[in-house]
């Protein structure tokens, strides 16, 4: 490494420079203005004046001063000094490539809270209150004419409760078919759970459906007893749901099992 140079006096900057040209050869690039500052100890401007006698040689770049770990030193490398008796060749400077300016893009503004608001969900009551009155009628209509009604669930312990077993249908369906749909929709649960509660819940809408047209058509051709297919069929719905809940309540709280 180079000497620094020691006195008394103020250097000149003439004759800092071929002590700074010989620290450059030595670090193999432009030493940076703290460099230059620590090696001499001298000012700020006086640094700057030798830093820029530095660069103006065609074969030396100076880079801005970058924190280096140990040195301080930020340049980069000088390109390599030509043979004796050759000439050096310095390459003109290339003007930088006109830089295309972007298009101005659209600016959207963002939504705001009061523009967002959530929609309300309370027509849905307006629109249940009609279906829960004729759906409750249908399925109870239908579980008399198949051998639903009034029984006693709790003999020898309360003889006097009766209960009418045909509104375990509007209850056990229904009920079953507007969960497995909001299990469906939530898009929060597991992909099997939600394949499963999608068909069964389009199942158990379907039953309702043809479970009301069944009674109404009964109904209407005046039978006071249903045909035993339709018995049969209206006989196995409890357990039936009891069944799908179990299972999509099961499928609900596989996540553990890694699935997502």
């Amino acid at each position: 490494m180079s000497t620094p140079l020691r006195t008394t006096y103020p250097v000149p900057v003439e004759d800092l420079i071929p002590a700074a040209r010989k620290l450059a050869d030595e670090l193999g690039s432009v030493p940076s203005r703290n460099r230059i500052m620590k090696e001499f100890r001298i000012g700020a401007d006086k640094a700057r004046s030798v830093l820029d006698a530095l660069t103006a040689e065609p074969h030396l770049h100076a880079v801005p001063d970058q924190a280096a770990p140990g040195h301080g030193v930020g340049a980069v490398e000088m390109p390599p000094a030509p043979e004796e008796g050759a000439s050096p060749q310095v390459t003109p400077p290339v003007d930088p490539a006109p830089t295309a300016q972007a298009a101005p893009s659209e600016v959207v503004p963002a939504a705001s809270a009061e523009e967002v608001k959530p929609v309300r969900s309370w027509p849905v009551l307006l629109l249940a209150l009609p279906a829960f009155v004729a759906v409750w009628s249908g399925w109870v209509g239908l579980g008399e004419l198949t051998g639903f009604g009034v029984v006693h669930p709790l003999p020898g312990i309360a003889d006097g409760f009766t209960i009418n077993s045909a509104i375990t249908l509007p209850i056990g369906v229904e009920t079953y078919a507007a969960f497995a749909l909001r299990v469906w929709l939530s898009g929060r649960v597991p992909a099997r759970a939600r394949r499963f509660a999608k068909w069964s819940a389009l199942s158990a809408l379907g039953l309702g459906a043809l479970g009301q047209v069944a009674y109404h058509l009964l109904e209407a051709a005046g039978v006071t007893r249903a045909p035993w297919q339709i018995t049969t069929v209206v006989a196995c719905l409890p357990v039936a749901v009891l069944g799908m809940g179990a299972a999509l309540a099961h499928l609900i709280h596989t996540r553990e099992n890694g699935e997502k």
